[in-house]
């Protein structure tokens, strides 16, 4: 039926065998690690609790002292977290609270709420059991256990988790250079005039912003003359500069496409059509500039369309070059609120909306022109090729949230 259209994932398969992780790496201070991808594991350099510690506000006694209850026994020391107490004598209790260290001799803990106290006694309600409400040395991680594999995007409790171990540097990948520009006569800049034909430029906004989200480090060079010459002199400059070339429009067939040409004379491309909707043309090569080269991704120009390819093609092929192996979103299975009832034959990625019920609502239009649609939009049905959808159907839901990181 889609003679001729690569499949949404045989063009990823073919898109992913192309992308190779990039060299190098820096020591980055953990704390200004998150968001950036780990090169290397990191081993826990202590044992989590370092000591055996409360898990509770309570009494640490020996469960020796504590045949019968109630029973007495008088307070002999306070232990805060952060100090360590004396060796607790028999017939006595320390009054203990939550992380500070067990005082050698006590082999449990009686939490508050079963104690009374009367002077400077406490009285055991409750008989404890050995080693109750005990944080015991390495319950959460072993010295020299790994706690963060490499080729993960680091995230504040995973830099969290390194800190809390005196890991104070790691090596990280470096970012990912990734330079875009955008091609047509028609574009004008947000603050300048407006002739009568041209069209605001919103994809030199929508891209580096999803860049930029996914850590890369964007080199903006604007927008491009509609001419062979100008279009192959900034591949050259991007290629010179950049891991990762992205244009947004000119890879039609059209009189005035140039970038086809200019990367075909500068590099090698492959022109990809395929079977989706918003979307179909995608570009994908490598532009040389002397000893340097560049991926190249071609993007169509619609606005919408130009966003989807980007979160669905881009961002695996972004990832998979900072290192990261896991480059699938996460899928949800989601209701839907609404009928689809004229789908197309192509693979539909459609806009909608979570409502207060807990289902999925249908943007009024799926016009791929309208950009309001992912504004208003949370994600994502990716719906197969001619699948009516009735409501109550179940479908598959690919969220902003998964989609931008």
């Amino acid at each position: 039926m889609n003679q001729g259209l690569l499949s949404v994932d045989e063009a990823l398969g073919r898109l992913l065998a192309g992308a190779e992780p990039i060299a190098g790496c820096e020591r980055v201070a953990t704390r200004e690690a998150t968001g950036r991808v780990l090169a290397e594991p990191q081993l826990s350099t202590m044992d989590v609790p370092s000591l055996d510690n409360s898990a509770m506000d309570g009494y640490a006694v020996r469960v020796a002292d504590v045949k019968a209850v109630p029973a007495r026994l008088k307070v002999a020391q306070r232990i805060f977290a952060g100090f360590v107490g004396r060796k607790l004598e028999a017939g006595t209790a320390a009054r203990i609270f939550t992380g500070a260290p067990i005082p050698e001799d006590a082999d449990a803990i009686v939490i508050q709420e079963n104690t009374a106290t009367e002077g400077d006694e406490v009285i055991i309600k409750t008989p404890p059991a050995a080693g109750e409400w005990i944080r015991r040395v390495g319950q959460d991680i072993r010295a020299g256990s790994q706690i963060l594999p490499a080729g993960i995007r680091l995230r504040p409790q995973d830099t969290g988790l390194a800190a809390s171990v005196g890991i104070a540097a790691m090596n990280l990948r470096r970012r990912v250079r990734l330079g875009l520009f955008f091609t047509g006569d028609e574009l004008a800049m947000p603050g300048e005039p407006l002739p009568p034909g041209r069209i605001y430029n919103s994809a030199r906004f929508t891209l580096p912003g999803l860049a930029r989200q996914l850590g890369c480090e964007v080199v903006d060079y604007g927008i491009v003359e509609d001419t062979l010459d100008a279009t192959r002199a900034m591949l050259r400059r991007a290629a010179a500069e950049c891991d990762i070339i992205i244009t947004c429009g000119g890879v039609s067939v059209g009189e005035a496409d140039f970038v086809k040409p200019a990367v075909e004379a500068e590099g090698e491309l492959l022109m990809w059509r395929i079977a989706m909707k918003p979307g179909r043309p995608l570009a994908f090569g490598r532009v040389r500039a002397g000893v340097r080269s560049a991926s190249f991704l071609g993007l169509p120009g619609n606005p919408v369309s130009s966003f989807v390819t980007f979160v669905l093609f881009a961002r695996p092929f972004i990832l998979r070059t900072q290192g990261i192996d896991k480059v699938a979103p996460n899928v949800i299975a989601a209701r839907a609120d609404f009928d689809w009832l004229n789908p197309n034959p192509l693979r539909e990625f459609l806009r909608v909306k979570w409502n207060e019920a807990g289902g999925l609502d249908l943007y009024r239009t799926q016009d791929s022109a309208v950009l309001t649609s992912t504004v208003w939009s949370d994600g994502l049905v990716d719906n197969p090729e001619g699948k009516v959808i009735r409501t109550g159907d179940p479908v598959r839901f690919l969220s902003y949230a998964a989609l931008f990181q």
